[in-house]
């Protein structure tokens, strides 16, 4: 291991003691982890707070093998000290970077090949508000949803941190989109950041909203958070060839489909999680990311849409804001 400088030995890090709400989050003193071949030991600046901690937190989405059990999915911060195989250069960089787990913490590691530059144009918690929604978005709206310029696509949640992320690098790659929200408040901030369409699932039916947006037309992506009962009015928006995502379940996990619309109109239903897949395919990402995207962020063309900043310290009011629902864009932890 090589390291940048004098390290402290121990560390608070933010544990779940148990399964439960947003007070089972507590802070613990435990040992500054360790990076193995090939990770990065980065001295956290910011961590963000994502839907999959709340879900951890709740004992539903346990760590994958070999993960620190502690929640936290993306940091920004600098590299303090490097594993077998990863060049000593690496120490003393600005990065933020998409974790495996572990980033309520001082100190997280890292696979290398999960870290990109902060630019110029960010602050560091910008920075740590990026990694999460942004591997997340391109993977299932591009790799997986095969957008492509001047299509449309349905995002659903449209003021969530996956939502806004959506809507800016969708229009950055010359997409139309529409959003769901659960407010006029929220479908005002949601074309404010740059939706051309919010729709108020409370008291309108998106399926005939988008039916009138499109002139019955239909849409060619969408990028699903929901699942449960809107998968069947989701397909119900789809032109023929369409595509359909899905990023997570809050509706369920169980859907009733017309087998028959999918064949007729040709759809693909695909899906994905991102936490579970390889260092080398994540790698891939942070590698289509830094030479797609990067270059937009550098000049101020993308920022992650802050909400609202918590010390480490007070995770659990983190938690218990974003269970709240009322918030809009990003949640982070600020560290150090």
């Amino acid at each position: 291991m090589t390291v940048s400088e004098t390290l402290q030995s121990e560390m608070t890090a933010i544990a779940i003691s148990e399964p439960g709400g947003p007070d089972v989050l507590k802070p613990e003193t435990m040992p500054v982890p360790k990076p193995a071949a090939g990770e990065v030991l980065i001295k956290v600046a910011a961590a963000g707070v994502n839907r999959p901690d709340v879900v951890q937190r709740m004992g539903l989405y346990p760590a994958p093998p070999g993960a620190s059990p502690l929640p936290g999915l993306e940091v920004s911060g600098t590299v303090v000290a490097t594993g077998e195989g990863v060049e000593p250069e690496w120490t003393g960089r600005k990065i933020c970077a998409l974790t495996n787990g572990g980033g309520y913490a001082e100190y997280c590691v890292a696979p290398a090949g999960q870290c990109l530059p902060v630019p110029e144009s960010l602050t560091m918690e910008e920075a740590a508000a990026l990694p999460e929604t942004l591997f997340t978005v391109w993977s299932n709206l591009f790799n997986r949803g095969f957008a492509r310029e001047d299509e449309t696509v349905l995002v659903h949640g449209g003021t969530s941190g996956i939502g806004t992320m959506a809507i800016m690098l969708g229009k950055l790659f010359g997409l139309n989109v529409i959003v769901t929200c659960g407010s006029d408040q929220k479908c005002t901030a949601a074309k404010t950041i740059g939706a051309d369409h919010a729709i108020n699932y409370k008291t309108q039916d998106f399926v005939e909203e988008i039916k009138k947006i499109t002139d019955g037309q239909g849409i060619e992506v969408v990028l699903d958070m929901v699942a449960g009962d809107y998968v069947a009015r989701n397909l119900n928006c789809l032109k023929e060839d369409g595509r359909h995502v899905t990023i997570a379940v809050q509706g369920g996990i169980q859907a009733t489909l017309n087998m028959a619309q999918v064949m007729m109109k040709r759809l693909t239903l695909t899906g994905s999680t991102l936490r579970p897949q390889s260092n080398d395919r994540k790698a891939l990402l942070a590698d289509e990311l830094h030479r797609y995207v990067w270059p937009d962020i550098e000049a101020g063309k993308l920022k992650p849409v802050m909400d609202e900043s918590f010390p480490l310290a007070d995770a659990a009011k983190a938690h218990a804001h974003m269970e709240s629902g009322d918030h809009i864009g990003k949640i982070v932890l600020t560290v150090s």
